[in-house]
């Protein structure tokens, strides 16, 4: 069975007391790792109680006491029980569950629980539960993880290869180009990667966009399914856009209230993620309007209903600067990723804010001859802390 990168990072964590949270998406394989920890901790003879929250006898009697854990196994058997929780967030009050057991029995028990929907963990989690929790966040699939899913290991070398600067070209580069084209397509989940045939793939995410999408519909509360939907698509047609939540509103004829608890819920959920402008001058510089991006491409161009090869699309340059999004939020914070534009129209894609004083910038093009580095004079004169980098189709190994 695959690990995923954040597999060590789980690993390390469960030594500490406090409880090991897990959110992402559905479908991004939260239950497989949770698996996957209860066999390493297994084989490596700790106790381990594996209980699933979607089976409701289950549900029921955690939720009349959190004591009611202690059904399932025996704490005298071992000076430290591990308990493997899935989808906690179905509890009545899970964030009671787990500070309770915490604060009574830390030490004699170690919880690592999963939740589908921040949005939903969020409503729920009454308390903050600080220094009693750490959480970790799984997206889907990353280009490497993509790569050794379809059993390419040696490539995913030569991906580290290109990142560290060992290498500038590789008579495997072709090859790489293939597989990017095809995660820029159908993108990181799973379960879409391992199909091998085009027409199983997008009946994979057909019935992400139907079925697990509308499960995040319903336990959000969303009352109005079909303006919910249009929303989205209406999302997915203005990737790496500005967001104006009034047009939008105005677009679903839905109130600018309505409309920014639907993107509340699509960030809470796990499918877009809204970057705010990076200023200096507030006159000058556009700091209203965020710009829209999704956490997953396949998912995005299921919803636009777009397969198209990449050089052949009109929405290629869109699609490279989501996938560029998407590199930027693996290797920094969300919150440190941001874009640059003014008033008269000058604009960066992505400036990251590495540290206070500084970080780059990354402007993408589609083609390397869209690039004219003096349009860019404004900003690189402007924040001489922050070098630009150019990154285009082909002709980058940034895009590796």
């Amino acid at each position: 069975m695959i690990q995923r990168k954040i597999f060590g990072h789980l690993l390390q964590h469960l030594q500490k007391q406090e409880h090991t949270i897990l959110i992402g998406a559905r479908q991004t394989g939260k239950s497989t790792l949770l698996k996957q920890l209860a066999e390493f901790l297994s084989n490596t003879g700790e106790q381990v109680v594996s209980l699933n929250l979607e089976r409701k006898d289950i549900l029921i009697e955690l939720d009349r006491s959190a004591e009611s854990i202690f059904k399932y196994f025996n704490p005298e058997h071992s000076s430290r029980t591990f308990i493997l929780i899935d989808e906690i967030q179905y509890l009545a009050d899970p964030s009671h569950f787990l500070k309770l057991l915490y604060d009574e029995y830390a030490g004699k028990i170690k919880i690592i629980a999963t939740g589908s929907s921040a949005f939903y963990i969020d409503r729920q989690f009454k308390d903050s539960l600080a220094g009693r929790k750490k959480i970790f966040e799984l997206p889907t699939l990353d280009f490497e993880e993509f790569l050794l899913f379809k059993g390419e290991e040696s490539l995913c070398e030569q991906i580290k290869s290109f990142r560290s600067g060992k290498i500038k070209k590789s008579i495997f580069e072709m090859q790489l180009w293939i597989f990017l084209e095809e995660y820029l397509t159908y993108g990181g989940y799973p379960a879409v990667v391992l199909e091998t045939g085009i027409q199983e793939k997008i009946e994979r995410l057909m019935e992400l966009r139907d079925s697990f999408v509308k499960r995040d519909i319903l336990e959000s509360g969303i009352t109005d399914e079909i303006k919910f939907y249009r929303m989205m698509i209406l999302l997915a047609g203005q990737t790496g856009s500005l967001l104006n939540v009034n047009e939008l509103a105005n677009t679903l004829r839905i109130s600018a209230a309505t409309a920014e608890e639907y993107l509340f819920v699509l960030q809470k959920c796990f499918h877009i993620g809204l970057l705010k402008p990076f200023f200096n001058n507030l006159r000058k510089e556009l700091v209203k309007m965020p710009k829209i991006y999704f956490n997953d491409l396949g998912l995005r161009n299921m919803l636009v209903s777009y397969f198209a090869p990449v050089e052949q699309r009109a929405d290629k340059g869109a699609l490279l600067k989501n996938y560029v999004y998407r590199r930027l939020i693996e290797q920094y914070a969300r919150e440190h990723i941001k874009f640059w534009r003014t008033s008269d129209g000058n604009e960066v894609d992505f400036v990251v804010e590495e540290t206070l004083e500084g970080g780059h910038a990354v402007e993408v093009k589609f083609s390397s001859a869209e690039v004219s580095v003096s349009r860019y004079n404004k900003f690189t004169t402007t924040y001489p802390d922050f070098p630009l980098k150019f990154v285009s189709w082909r002709e980058s190994g940034l895009l590796f």
